[in-house]
């Protein structure tokens, strides 16, 4: 297995945290799992964390449409407080959206790794965490 020890997902849907947290538990890597319901629990839980000198995630799997705070606003304050971030993370938008202008956004985002559609399969996600 890869050097990934925390995985982060935020994400709305409920179910699809609970199938991704029970595939990623499938790896038999004792990964730390992190999960918020939007954009903006994660950035104020990611900028304590740096506060405090924890670790932030090594991977996180981004949605794009959720409430109080989306995928590209979180990105947006993401980018505010990278040069504090002592590591490069991995992000993944995984989004139902078919938008080629979503897709595009991501592609072009040098802070984005990559793009990839839901429903993410177990086959999808083992790239991920192997990448």
């Amino acid at each position: 297995m890869s050097a990934l020890n925390t995985i982060c997902i935020i994400d709305d849907d409920e179910i699809y945290q609970l199938f991704t947290k029970k595939a990623i538990s499938r790896f038999g890597k004792p990964f730390t799992i992190l999960s918020y319901v939007n954009g903006r629990e994660a950035i104020l839980d990611f900028t304590r964390k740096l506060q405090e000198s924890e670790s932030l995630p090594d991977l996180i799997l981004l949605d794009i449409n959720m409430p109080v705070m989306d995928g590209w606003q979180f990105m947006e304050a993401f980018e505010s407080m990278k040069a504090q971030v002592p590591k490069n993370i991995q992000i993944y938008i995984v989004s139902s959206s078919i938008a080629p202008g979503d897709i595009d956004r991501a592609t072009n985002n040098p802070s984005i790794s990559g793009f990839v559609s839901k429903p993410l399969d177990v086959a999808t996600l083992e790239k991920l965490l192997m990448n």
